[in-house]
């Protein structure tokens, strides 16, 4: 896997170094209450990606936001919809947690 990813994406390698740097974004995660439940990344804000479209005012546009998912499919679809509503700074978390745990950035991330 490549350190880098596609324009839109951004791999768990560059989201780390994101983080490390203090650099201000949002993380949005779009999964379902019972996925939070079970393992979430630390500040990131739940909006389901199907409750998206009636919240998508919650979100400032001028702060780039990375969403994320269990494998970066449903964040993929978020990331279209914000793009298609006017968003210009987002990224797809590729892989989503399930590569964030595979990195054991951190370890108590349950794996499901």
């Amino acid at each position: 896997m490549s350190p880098t990813a596609k324009e839109g994406e951004i791999s768990v390698v560059e989201f780390k170094q994101k983080i490390d740097r203090g650099d201000k974004f949002m993380l949005l995660d779009v999964r379902e209450p019972h996925e939070w439940q079970i393992a979430k990344i630390p500040g990131a804000t739940l909006i389901p990606l199907g409750d998206l479209p009636k919240r998508v005012n919650e979100l400032d546009s001028s702060v780039e936001i990375v969403a994320q998912c269990r494998s970066g499919v449903r964040s993929g679809k978020a990331c279209d919809f914000l793009r298609q509503a006017g968003f210009k700074k987002v990224k797809n978390l590729t892989g989503g947690i399930l590569a964030w745990k595979r990195f054991r950035w951190d370890p108590s991330v349950p794996k499901y």
